[in-house]
């Protein structure tokens, strides 16, 4: 195998993790962060922090594979897929098998560094996330699945500084789980005629002409938890000011996805990534503050 060859299927490899995509690592670790900055008051233990962070990227990079495997009969069928790596056979089936158990066992074994409940947790984070691609063929609303496999980080990140999950964990594992249904149903959007002609479900389809309604109802109630969570971690002002440039946020989200063209519906999916960091940023700056 010359030079050429390994440096194709190495970038194939690196399309069938959408390591040249990162908003899904970034929308995986948004609520993991959030989650990191409360258990440790601002000031987590770094290594913690980088054990996340690293896992985080793997377990992404694991579920988009995994993702693959499952959808590969559908993939090449849907416009915005078809030329998947796995699809157009530049990776073969044992190939993403290799690749997601091997990512899977990196993760593990950095999470293996950690307490007992945080290796308990990990082992139902990979659960969920290697069984989400199959709940597009039975939930109405897969993304709700989605945003628990996501925010697996939350309990885990609590788990790891405090050695326990404290009610407001799951609190902001709800919070998450709106706002997953929120952004994923944006780009749910995007594919909503190609899933009706193959079948698959997805929460676009399920609302149907309620779609953008019950998007925003979820950005609204996803902020309304996290507006909860503030009275009960006594967060000051800095944190609101966070939260309501969330809110801004949502709305500009409003006007890209209100015709329900793709390009609008798309821009608002990858947009997401600001509204994790401002709900992130106005933690940091009230831990900072303190």
């Amino acid at each position: 195998m010359n030079l050429q060859t390994i440096i194709k299927k190495l970038d194939a490899y690196e399309r069938l993790m959408r390591l040249d995509k990162p908003i899904g690592i970034l929308l995986l670790l948004w609520p993991t962060l959030w989650a990191l900055l409360i258990a440790g008051q601002g000031k987590p233990d770094w290594i913690v922090v980088l054990i996340f962070v690293t896992g985080s990227v793997l377990m992404r990079s694991a579920g988009c594979v995994m993702n693959d495997i499952a959808d590969s009969r559908y993939d090449g069928l849907v416009e915005r897929t078809q030329h998947r790596p796995l699809v157009n056979g530049e990776v073969s089936k044992k190939e993403a098998y290799f690749l997601a158990v091997a990512l899977s066992l990196v993760a593990f074994g950095l999470v293996c560094m950690l307490n007992t409940l945080t290796i308990e947790l990990s082992v139902l984070a990979l659960l969920l996330a290697a069984s989400y691609p199959f709940t597009k063929r039975f939930f109405t609303i897969p993304q709700a699945y989605l945003g628990i496999a996501f925010g697996a980080g939350i309990p885990m990140a609590f788990a790891a500084i405090l050695g326990y999950v404290p009610p407001v964990a799951w609190l902001l594992l709800l919070a998450n789980v709106f706002w997953a249904i929120a952004y994923d149903t944006e780009y749910a959007m995007v594919d909503r005629d190609d899933d009706l002609k193959i079948g698959i479900k997805s929460s676009a389809i399920t609302f149907g002409r309620f779609d953008i309604v019950i998007v925003m109802i979820c950005y609204a109630i996803t902020l309304l938890i996290l507006a909860i969570c503030g009275v009960w971690l006594a967060m000051g002002y800095a944190y609101y000011i966070g939260l309501v440039t969330a809110i801004a946020v949502a709305i500009y989200h409003y006007y890209l996805i209100r015709a329900r063209q793709k390009t609008g519906c798309f821009k608002a999916f990858l947009h997401n990534n600001c509204f994790g960091f401002v709900v992130f940023a106005g933690l940091a700056l009230q831990y900072l503050g303190k």
